[in-house]
């Protein structure tokens, strides 16, 4: 209850003050300018597991879960530059798992870096780092997301939402398709001896279309929720390839097994004026031609149970996600107010140590909207279930978790 009454207070004080600012574009000089911003998500993560004896007492932890600061330059219309950067320190409580003990660390790095270059609607270029795009879950904005955050099981193996690389884009048919394409480093690979050292250190590449009715969705990233500003209807399709990404012998380096990924999505946002309502699901499959079952598989994507080591998360697996919401017509005091829920089933190939494990997560909450995303209050509860547990690990059970954040961004 402390907790909680100090986090409202937090609130307040950050409302009253993040209201007042706002960075406005330089003129470095004439068609030239420069922008700063800010985005942060700052607040209270409850979980029923991790402290105490056993591990099995409440966890409460205050962090940032997003704390970025960056810039954006034009040079003209066609050629641009973003920069994002991130910092953040260590955290107790985590997406699927509560630390023994905090590091103190502290991380700061560059996120995004992309030079931009538009020749028309038809064909787009971006280069650097930047987002890849074998989900629209991964490519809705993470200030701009229907419920807390994007599910916690469609990261891709080892370059989990950005990478280095190239990308082309654009738009067809009067908006209403969209085609996309990259090519990005995907697995690294170490020399010969090292402990990364992986049969081929070649290109990832994705390849995504959409097709978008009404108020289409054009560009590069997408939203969660329009706030009912727009009227949307969006199903889209992906493909993720790399070749030789690990050995099923990791030990005698031998039975290499390529990457192969792929998603169906839809997206859905009605305005009407009982209030607006938003429906997104999605599939998503990732091979790794059954890794898991050979002689000595690569541990960065599997388990090893043995010598204590959990990556199945980061493995082979398959399943979806349905997410829906609901925002109130009329304004709730001085903001809008929207319900939301997701339900994400995956089953994965090692999950906890466990072959063929499926994990479902509920979740439910609300987003209260002072100034659209720019200032919004979130709170979810959510409850992740194991098919099959350790009983000795909490890490690896059943659990809750409740969550409350301030967003704002200038």
């Amino acid at each position: 209850m402390r907790n909680i009454k100090f986090l409202t207070l937090f609130l307040v004080v950050m409302l009253m003050a993040s209201s007042a600012f706002a960075f406005k574009p330089i003129e470095v000089s004439e068609g030239k300018y420069l922008k700063f911003f800010y985005e942060g998500q700052f607040g209270l993560t409850m979980r029923n597991t991790g402290s105490g004896d056993g591990n099995e007492d409440d966890t409460s932890d205050f962090n940032f879960r997003r704390n970025r600061f960056g810039f954006i330059g034009t040079y003209n219309d066609r050629l641009s530059f973003y920069v994002q950067t991130e910092y953040i320190d260590d955290k107790s409580v985590n997406a699927l798992t509560v630390k023994d003990s905090l590091t103190d660390d502290e991380n700061f790095y560059v996120l995004d870096a992309q030079i931009r270059y538009v020749h028309n609607n038809a064909f787009k270029v971006t280069l650097g780092k930047f987002k890849h795009n074998l989900t629209r879950e991964n490519l809705e904005g993470c200030f701009t997301p229907l419920n807390f955050d994007r599910s916690l099981f469609v990261a891709a193996p080892f370059k989990t939402s950005r990478d280095y690389g190239v990308t082309v884009f654009g738009n067809l048919a009067s908006d209403y398709l969209q085609y996309r394409f990259d090519v990005m480093e995907g697995r690294e690979s170490g020399g010969e001896g090292d402990s990364r050292y992986v049969p081929n250190s070649g290109f990832r590449y994705t390849g995504r279309v959409h097709f978008t009715m009404f108020d289409k969705e054009t560009g590069y990233g997408y939203q969660g929720s329009y706030l009912g500003e727009k009227k949307v209807l969006t199903v889209g399709a992906s493909y993720q390839y790399e070749a030789d990404v690990a050995y099923k012998d990791a030990v005698n380096r031998s039975d290499e097994v390529d990457y192969n990924a792929y998603s169906l999505d839809f997206f859905t946002e009605m305005p009407t004026s009982a209030g607006t309502f938003t429906l997104s699901a999605a599939y998503l499959n990732i091979d790794l031609d059954d890794l898991d079952e050979g002689a000595n598989p690569d541990t960065a994507l599997t388990d090893d149970v043995a010598n204590g080591i959990f990556n199945g998360n980061a493995g082979q697996r398959e399943g979806y996600y349905v997410k829906a919401g609901y925002m109130l017509p009329m304004e709730i005091g001085p903001g809008k107010l929207q319900f939301f829920g997701r339900y994400d089933s995956f089953e994965y190939a090692t999950l906890n140590g466990y072959k063929d494990n499926t994990v479902d997560f509920y979740a439910f909450g609300a987003n209260y909207y002072l100034a659209g995303n720019d200032i919004k209050i979130v709170g979810q509860y959510s409850i992740t279930d194991f098919e099959d547990e350790v009983g000795a690990d909490t890490n690896r059970q059943d659990f809750d978790t409740f969550e409350m954040f301030l967003q704002v961004r200038f």
